[in-house]
């Protein structure tokens, strides 16, 4: 049985278990050397310097290229040092398209260190072939899609994007970041490139800092090889062994990630201090038909308005099993303030006209018992109601 015939939920479970023949071992071991012996002059193990590749980092990075349906994975020391390095492939004069509704880390880095170099982007509503059509320039040479985005879960129909990036000679790259390839490969639809924030559900439990890359073809395949090498933000034996550990359980926590984050979606619909629900599991999200047509599920994060602004800060405060703290995807719930943490580099302007504004808050629902996640959430709403019902006498 080859890893074709595998399930996905078996590829994970099995990554490096076969991969050292030497001694058996089930669980690949971290090979912590920089350096490795030459067994003659002109003659090579395969392994010459760590930082152009490592035995642990190896098998990491062929198991993300079977997971996502790619020819080459590369992994790196965070999710923006894997865009950093896809980047390094424009030049000055070079243009991008990019998803409106964006993580604030990857607008930083195109406007404050890319722009440096001569690399310009523009904003647009993926899903909007018009839209693209009147941004692109002859000088577009990528399209960066965020699906769904981070964070008004917006979704973009992958392929048809992907056949008019390809009529158009683009590249497309896709932020794969809040499905994984256990619920969407975009590679499968058309895409060239895929990169993750491994740190998030990949990771799964808030203790490693990773990135990965993962193409299709050969050339690309080689060049962003040379440019992984060159640049040098490569992930460590001990992470890339970290994060392997994490994404063997990927399976089984993102299926409880969706049905605690879909569960809780409609329980905040019908609570009276909430304006609007963002998730693509819901039928009433714009974006439900397309998500269900290319993923086989749905994230655990998600977004919701409160009616008053004021609701925030004692809502953030009074909140006990959840965590008021920053990322996504482990197995702890955390609850982020997007408009002052994740999203803050981002112009005023333009993260409300998106709709990222003061009464938004987004929400990684972990693995805990959705009873337990819906209790506090209850708490916390009712607590933050009466203070400032209070206030107002």
């Amino acid at each position: 049985m080859t890893d074709k015939d595998l399930r996905i939920e078996s590829k994970l479970a099995q990554m490096g278990s076969v991969e050292e023949p030497v001694t058996g071992a089930v669980t690949y071991p971290i090979y912590q050397a920089t350096a490795f012996r030459h067994p003659r002059l002109g003659q090579s193990t395969g392994f010459d310097y760590s930082r152009t590749k490592s035995p642990t980092r190896k098998v990491l990075e062929d198991a993300a290229a079977v997971l996502e349906s790619g020819d080459a994975g590369f992994a790196c020391s965070s999710g923006m040092a894997a865009l950093q390095t896809v980047f390094t492939l424009f030049s000055q004069g070079d243009h991008l398209i990019v998803s409106l509704d964006l993580y604030g880390g990857t607008y930083r880095l195109i406007e404050r260190i890319l722009s440096k170099y001569g690399v310009t982007a523009s904003y647009v509503d993926t899903n909007d072939l018009e839209a693209l059509e009147q941004v692109r320039q002859s000088n577009t040479k990528a399209l960066l899609i965020e699906t769904p985005t981070n964070p008004l879960m917006m979704v973009t129909d992958i392929q048809a994007v992907c056949t008019w990036a390809k009529s158009h000679n683009i590249l497309t790259v896709v932020d794969n970041t809040l499905l994984t390839p256990y619920f969407q490969r975009p590679l499968e639809l058309g895409a060239d490139i895929v990169v993750h924030s491994a740190s998030k559900y990949l990771g799964g439990h808030n203790d490693v800092l990773a990135g990965l890359i993962i193409t299709k073809g050969q050339e690309l395949s080689e060049e962003i090889a040379f440019l992984h090498n060159s640049i040098g933000a490569v992930l460590g034996p001990t992470d890339s062994y970290q994060l392997m550990r994490g994404m063997k359980t990927l399976a089984l926590r993102m299926d409880r990630h969706e049905s605690n984050s879909i569960t809780i979606a409609k329980h905040l619909q019908q609570h009276a201090q909430i304006a609007q629900v963002f998730h693509p599991g819901l039928p009433d999200h714009p974006g439900y038909e397309i998500q269900n047509r290319q993923s086989s599920g749905n994230t655990g994060i998600f977004s919701f308005k409160v009616k008053d602004a004021r609701l925030v800060e004692p809502i953030l405060r009074h909140l006990k099993l959840i965590a008021f703290a920053e990322s996504l995807g482990g197995v702890e719930s955390l609850m982020t303030y997007p408009t002052v943490q994740t999203h803050a580099d981002i112009p005023l302007e333009i993260r409300e006209a998106v709709g990222v504004d003061d009464r938004l808050l987004r929400f990684s629902v972990g693995i805990e018992h959705v009873d337990d996640l819906i209790s506090d959430l209850n708490q916390a709403l009712e607590n933050a109601r009466v203070e400032i019902e209070g206030g107002e006498h």
